[in-house]
């Protein structure tokens, strides 16, 4: 009898041994960081910065699936799902949250005082509430500041040198996006100085985007500029496919419009400050603080031109604007 009890209760012990296994190995998983990538756009058109972002992981030694986990959170443009993805994110007790785009910045932001933020923002992230100052950020948020929204009377003057008979500027814009109404005088006051006429159009949806190209039409000399906003990046193809149509000359404020397409590009090199992204993210990682890493100021500018499509449109790309290029598109 006693021997059939103790032969039982070791039994149970070996089973208890055997049962800590497998939580002693998943301990040492739970070890492996988890970073939260947190965009208001879709995968889609964002993965040349997607790889940049881990290049930039991969340079202070992470590798996503060796040892650290990338948890994905697209709001596919519909930016009032950010606060909830935000959410999502710090329940699964990530590490750090790399916050790219302005609205998934102050999603972020919004929804936890305590998890470290690294962001990339179009727009001035003291203006935006992100940060106190960008070499002292002084809480739990830093990141990469483009300032892509200040750039309206170089791409403007580049629209005028490229199409001279250019005599009223559309401006296409997205209402829901943080950085829209700074972007709108910014480009307003450059117009006002070329003596360019400005037509402000406001899209959120396809069918708006659709309704803008069919007003800026009914005038002639028309050239377009497309705000800086993840939503229009994700609609690239349709909005590169209307100007053709449309025979609009237009400047973007990223490269990804021209290689579909677009007649040209001028803006922030979006894959060199989704390395910083990446770098700063692993830094965090590693134990470094938010409010010691100073925000930094991408400094990188890309032009790029297709020539095609220039040539498509019966403009002639004067040399000075070739070499200016940063790349060429043929």
């Amino acid at each position: 009898m006693h021997f059939h009890q103790w032969k039982r209760r070791e039994f149970i012990t070996l089973l208890g041994g055997a049962a800590t296994w497998p939580l002693a190995a998943h301990a040492q998983q739970a070890a492996i960081p988890v970073i939260g990538f947190l965009n208001g756009a879709s995968p889609d058109g964002y993965a040349p910065y997607v790889a940049a972002f881990r290049q930039g992981l991969k340079e202070v030694g992470y590798v996503d699936g060796q040892n650290a986990t990338i948890e994905y959170r697209w709001a596919e443009g519909h930016y009032d799902r950010l606060p909830a993805l935000a959410a999502d994110l710090i329940q699964r007790k990530v590490t750090v949250i790399a916050a790219t785009t302005t609205p998934a910045a102050r999603a972020a932001k919004a929804a936890t005082s305590t998890v470290p933020i690294v962001f990339t923002t179009a727009d001035d992230p003291i203006r935006l509430g992100l940060v106190a100052s960008l070499n002292r950020p002084g809480g739990n948020v830093t990141g990469v500041s483009n300032l892509l929204v200040d750039l309206g009377s170089k791409q403007l003057g580049l629209l005028r040198e490229l199409a001279p008979g250019t005599t009223a500027i559309a401006v296409l814009v997205n209402p829901n996006f943080p950085g829209t109404e700074r972007q709108l005088r910014d480009v307003e006051a450059a117009a006002r100085v070329l003596g360019l006429q400005s037509i402000i159009l406001r899209a959120s949806s396809e069918r708006e985007i659709e309704t803008a190209f069919a007003i800026m039409v009914r005038q002639s000399g028309v050239a377009l500029l497309v705000g800086a906003d993840p939503f229009f990046l994700q609609r690239r193809e349709q909005v590169v496919a209307l100007a053709a149509r449309h025979a609009l000359p237009a400047i973007y404020p990223v490269r990804e419009f021209a290689v579909v397409g677009g007649l040209m590009s001028y803006g922030s090199d979006f894959a060199d400050s989704y390395r910083q992204v990446g770098i700063y993210t692993g830094r965090i990682v590693k134990g470094e603080k938010p409010a010691d890493l100073p925000v930094q100021r991408s400094t990188k500018f890309e032009f790029v031109i297709n020539f095609k499509t220039a040539k498509a449109l019966g403009l002639d790309v004067p040399n000075s604007m070739q070499l200016l290029a940063d790349e060429v598109i043929e």
